[in-house]
């Protein structure tokens, strides 16, 4: 009988554990340095968080890679700040839509095929949460419109983050830490 070998290697789980805690860390971090949640540190917490994203996907080059780092991200969410438990559907969804569009372009060989996915997932996902926005305030619209200015704000971070991504990996490849 051969043994089969599993699907995920330890090393790859151990990195896409790190990177979520890594990431959340840090956007929290860069959101309470900043002040608050105002344009500036949205727009850099999303490109942080879509840098991230990049290079882990540049690391970890299989399919499922964005989807559970998505979920493990929102553990890590919930137990630091308790909240985001009824985002986790579009999210879901916006992270195995993207994977679809990864594999679809032609898989994760190709850096322009993981940008398109992550930049895909930004979008997929803001418009799921003005979405679930929208479904809990629907008397006030105008909530609603102001929470997708703030997200289309934050897009704008998400758009600068796959070129800030692309340059990190690039520089990780001249460290030798990114081999692929």
């Amino acid at each position: 009988m051969k043994n089969k070998q599993p699907y995920w290697e330890m090393r790859e789980l151990v990195v896409i554990g790190v990177f979520a805690a890594v990431t959340k860390v840090s956007t929290l971090l860069v959101a309470l340095v900043g002040g608050g949640m105002n344009p500036l540190t949205l727009i850099l917490k999303n490109m942080l968080f879509t840098t991230l994203t990049i290079v882990l996907l540049y690391k970890v080059r299989k399919f499922g890679a964005l989807t559970l780092f998505l979920l493990v991200n929102v553990i890590v969410s919930m137990l630091l700040m308790g909240g985001g438990l009824f985002l986790i559907p579009p999210m879901i969804v916006a992270g195995l839509a993207a994977e679809g569009l990864i594999l679809t372009l032609g898989g994760y060989k190709k850096s322009v095929n993981l940008m398109f996915g992550v930049g895909s997932y930004d979008l997929l996902f803001k418009i799921g949460s003005v979405g679930v926005s929208w479904l809990y305030m629907r008397e006030q619209q105008e909530m609603v419109i102001m929470s997708a200015i703030i997200v289309g704000i934050g897009y704008i971070g998400a758009l600068m983050g796959l070129f800030t991504g692309a340059l990190f990996v690039k520089e990780l490849r001249h460290a030798c830490i990114i081999r692929s």
